[in-house]
């Protein structure tokens, strides 16, 4: 695949919209409808049960086809295309980023390195289908010949958000006898809160590490191991009560897993884009294979859409055009994720590491620093929770938020008029935020002209509404390429590399250096900086060492 040599702020798309911006910045979005009557049916797209409102931004249609022209300038069809081809698009590890093919139909052909991998994807799943049927029924038995009920996922980044929003975002359909658990954080707390009411007879761990060598990882895995030796007092225990999810058959092998209980991955793989892999393990152990399915079924319907769709249809290539919008002219930098459903709790902090991780760049794939800003913070929380705690910066503050609003209609638990009144306050948020209330308004209302100020609201302050029939698998999975594919747009306009994660690396290198210094070892030499040595001083004094 080539890459884009020329910034994207030099090309004559980028500085054609960068003169329209400053002839619509101020334009009010009350105008712009009520000079178009029609503006909130026509800004609008739906595709594969998914309808997006994208009327209440502050664009004209203008706007639409500029940001439709800074997408072909930047070659974001061949990039797309070059992603399914399975060419090394991960230019600075020389690797395919062909997270596509683990949703791909048994009759598609995906080529990595010439090698159709399709064939291998099914052949896991299968494998994971056949563990999950047997653990749910009942057939796995621990050590002690009791059923496995408690299913412990130990992971972190992409092997932890991935799997605990699904099951999270899942759980109304997931198999209520089980017990499900995430460990992820490295602090022991997280280790201790998720163990300490479970029985080890009948507790399983899923090891999710692609070279089992992730620090986090297997520090919590070789407590759990100390754990189930400590109550079952055998290592023969080990492997009825652990499974891995890896690519190092040897240090499985070592860590005392049955070679037969490791489930592959591929290095094509990337860990955020990597929860319909083996890394969803425990998602299809508490929803059952079929809905698993189902849920591949509605990422490959959204990697269809993105495919082969006009770019003026296409959900993700709007939503990914409109944030470029905000973040690059509007000088926005954040976005918020706010969904009117309390089992998608998880996904805004699932798309903070989708988003943040794939486009927190500042070099472009040429190796040069990039001339704009890139990502912006994502952010979020479900929405009637929100209105109650941030809502009111999104609405008076001094920063431009756009928002996006996630909305179904029909509800898994239907009580009362609970949905009606849900739903009412996400149409309503939006409305206030694009229209808000003037001053003339509330003196109309009687409110005293000193207080106006504090009750008006400004408005023009933009946001999507996505809306769905109903959260089931493949609405999950729809909803989770959609913006997988929104974030690999924005990377493509600003010519990064969307599927490295170099900036994840110094750190650990740094703690694996200071390590030494808090086990009390001799440190010979300090090479920290004033802060950080005193910093670990104060630490072992307070320690006690």
């Amino acid at each position: 695949m080539s890459t884009n040599h020329r910034p994207s702020c030099k090309l004559t798309a980028w500085q054609a919209l960068e003169t329209h911006y400053r002839k619509v910045s101020e334009l009010p979005l009350r105008k712009l409808f009520s000079d178009d009557p029609k503006r909130g049916e026509r800004l609008a797209v739906e595709a594969i049960g998914i309808y997006l409102d994208y009327s209440k931004h502050r664009i004209t249609d203008e706007t639409v086809k500029l940001l439709l022209q800074l997408a072909a300038a930047s070659g974001l069809g061949d990039h797309i295309e070059a992603m399914f081809r399975g060419d090394k698009v991960n230019v600075t590890e020389g690797r395919a980023a062909l997270h596509v093919a683990l949703r791909a139909d048994k009759s598609q052909t995906m080529l990595v390195d010439g090698i159709n991998v399709v064939p291998q994807v099914h052949a896991v799943l299968d494998k994971m289908a056949g563990f999950a049927s047997r653990l749910r029924s009942g057939g796995w038995k621990g050590h002690t010949g009791k059923p496995i009920r408690n299913v412990v996922n130990i992971g972190i980044g992409g092997s932890d958000l991935g799997p605990v929003m699904a099951y999270e975002a899942l759980r109304y359909y997931s198999q209520r006898g089980l017990t499900f658990r995430f460990v992820s954080n490295i602090d022991g707390t997280d280790f201790i809160e998720a163990t300490h009411d479970l029985d080890a007879e009948e507790t399983l761990f899923i090891i999710t590490s692609k070279t089992f060598k992730t620090l986090e990882t297997m520090t919590n895995a070789h407590s759990a191991r100390d754990w189930i030796l400590a109550a079952l007092k055998s290592p023969d225990a080990v492997a009825k009560h652990f499974v891995a999810v890896s690519s190092n058959a040897q240090e499985v092998a070592k860590f005392g897993i049955d070679a037969d209980h490791m489930f592959t991955f591929w290095d094509w793989v990337g860990g955020r884009y990597s929860m319909c892999s083996a890394i969803g393990l425990s998602t299809m152990v508490a929803i059952g294979p079929e809905h698993f399915r189902a849920m591949l079924d509605g990422f490959q319907q959204m990697d269809g859409h993105f495919r082969s769709a006009p770019f003026e249809q296409n959900l993700p290539a709007l939503m990914g055009l409109l944030a470029v919008w905000y973040n690059n002219f509007f000088a926005a930098e954040t976005l918020a994720v706010l969904p009117y459903e309390q089992y998608l709790k998880r996904f805004p902090a699932y798309l903070q590491q989708l988003a943040m991780e794939s486009n927190g760049k500042h070099i472009s794939t040429d190796g040069a620093n990039v001339a704009h800003q890139t990502c912006p913070i994502y952010w979020g929380e479900v929405g009637s929770n929100g209105q109650h705690s941030f809502y009111q910066l999104l609405h008076q503050g001094t920063k431009l938020v756009p928002c996006d609003f996630i909305g179904f209609a029909r509800p898994l638990n239907p009580l009362g008029r609970h949905h009606d009144l849900l739903l009412a306050n996400m149409f309503a948020q939006a409305e206030a935020l694009a229209f808000g209330k003037t001053s003339q308004e509330l003196g109309r209302e009687g409110v005293p002209a000193w207080q106006a100020p504090h009750k008006t609201f400004e408005g023009n302050r933009p946001s999507s509404t996505i809306l769905v029939e109903r959260l089931t698998p493949m609405a999950l999975g729809k909803l989770v390429a959609l913006y997988e594919h929104s974030v690999f747009t924005q990377g493509v306009i600003w010519g990064i590399n969307s599927f490295d994660q170099w900036g994840v690396e110094l750190g650990k290198e740094l703690a694996m250096q200071i390590l030494p210094e808090l086990d009390g070892q001799p440190k010979g030499q300090s090479k920290q900086d004033s802060s950080t040595g005193a910093l670990i001083q104060r630490y072992l004094t307070l320690k006690g060492q």
